[in-house]
């Protein structure tokens, strides 16, 4: 791996869905530690190439990826790759919160535990609290690891499912629509806390707001009907687009 190579490299991918074809000819590369953010209306696919990148899209019957997604240069979707330790690798958040049905510190340890990353309790003691301190939740449950991660306000939750996708010390953070279901308080406590994870991680954000796209992200992708329309730095998609498309959907003509 060269300093400059992409941490994610996508070929030609194409996904269908049955008989329809969502995804269409992507080429991506997605650089480490920086924050990407796909943009672009409503079943545009961005959500869906976003699942292709830790095989999310395995776990529907009538999907078929095909093309090339490499990751630090190893194809993901090769046979000899396990789907479960690609997700350990490339963490996922969702759009609406999801914690476990577990204790707060439950919820951090789920994963280092099936996947064999601690040794002793002390071990895991210290990666829950880690995991918990870069979700930037620490302070506000380091009393109550007993309680319920359900018993959280929205923003922590989401919180807490940041710290949880942390905790199998992934590359990549994938996160889709994380804040959508959130008030402006947590919205602006979960970007500032994207912006400080991408000093760790490549992350790569979904997301339905070009505010938000425009003030957490270095990169940003336009995507508009199952195309990636156009792929650069966020300045310039936001003020010098080089695609009409683009310009359209910024300039709200499109959506």
């Amino acid at each position: 791996m060269t300093a400059d190579a992409p941490k994610i490299l996508a070929r030609n991918v194409q996904v269908h869905y049955a008989d329809t074809h969502a995804i269409k000819d992507v080429d991506a590369d997605i650089a480490d530690r920086t924050v990407t953010a796909f943009i672009g209306p409503s079943g545009c696919g961005k959500s869906t190439f976003l699942r292709c990148l830790n095989r999310m899209n395995d776990t529907i019957d009538i999907c078929r990826v095909s093309g090339r997604i490499e990751l630090d240069g190893e194809d993901i979707y090769d046979r000899k790759v396990d789907p479960v330790r690609l997700r350990a690798r490339v963490g996922m958040v969702f759009q609406k919160p999801n914690p476990f049905p577990k204790s707060i510190y439950d919820n951090i340890a789920y994963g280092p535990r099936i996947h064999g990353l601690a040794r002793s309790r002390a071990d895991l003691d210290e990666i829950v609290e880690t995991a918990l301190r870069r979700g930037a939740i620490w302070d506000e449950v380091k009393d109550r690891l007993d309680a319920p991660g359900t018993g959280l306000s929205g923003g922590q939750q989401q919180r807490l499912c940041i710290a949880r996708a942390v905790a199998t010390e992934p590359e990549v953070l994938l996160m889709d629509e994380p804040c959508s279901a959130l008030d402006p308080i947590a919205t602006d406590q979960v970007e500032n806390l994207i912006d400080e994870l991408r000093s760790r991680y490549s992350v790569v954000i979904v997301t339905h707001s070009m505010q938000q796209a425009a003030r957490v992200s270095q990169k940003t992708a336009f995507f508009h009907l199952g195309n990636l329309v156009e792929f650069g730095d966020t300045d310039q998609i936001f003020t010098n687009p080089q695609d009409p498309r683009t310009e359209a959907y910024i300039s709200g003509r499109i959506g």
